[in-house]
């Protein structure tokens, strides 16, 4: 091990490699659109906001889970203050969860953009593009859900 936490950063760089890598083989072929059923607008009236919500919901949880793992180390016995480099991995993969759905939320909203802008180019919304969206918001959900698996198996160790 490099340093305390290095698993944790492998293990969310891994999963966001491995999930652009099958999203992107999933969509290899298809055309990759942001309206159902060629209604143009439609995403952003009805899915969007809801997308965003739900990373926004994840994002808040995983800052308040740092604060809170940080906080409560800071302020126990003295002992206690230490075995904070014991869940470095988890808190790695939390702020990497962080990192991903901010970064979800911002290529998402630039994306479609760009698409309402250029609603005849095919190029507007390509496989890459939406591969890399949906690893993203993937990538985000999975790191906060495998950071608290972790946490509870470091702090039952």
């Amino acid at each position: 091990m490099l340093f305390p936490g290095f698993p944790g950063i492998a293990t969310a760089i891994g999963l966001f490699a491995g999930i652009w890598f099958i999203a992107y083989l999933k969509g290899k072929g298809r055309p990759a659109v942001f309206d159902p059923q060629g209604q143009h607008g439609e995403f952003g009236k009805n899915l969007l906001h809801i997308y965003l919500d739900i990373a926004k919901t994840v994002l808040g949880l995983a800052a308040g889970s740092i604060v809170l793992l940080v906080g409560a180390m800071n302020f126990g016995p003295a002992g206690a203050r230490h075995s904070l480099s014991a869940f470095a991995s988890p808190l790695f993969l939390v702020a990497m969860s962080i990192i991903y759905g901010v970064l979800f939320m911002i290529f998402l909203v630039l994306s479609y953009e760009h698409h309402l802008h250029h609603p005849n180019d095919p190029d507007a919304y390509t496989v890459l593009r939406y591969s890399r969206n949906q690893s993203l918001g993937f990538s985000a959900l999975f790191c906060f859900c495998i950071s608290y698996i972790w946490l509870i198996f470091d702090a039952t160790r």
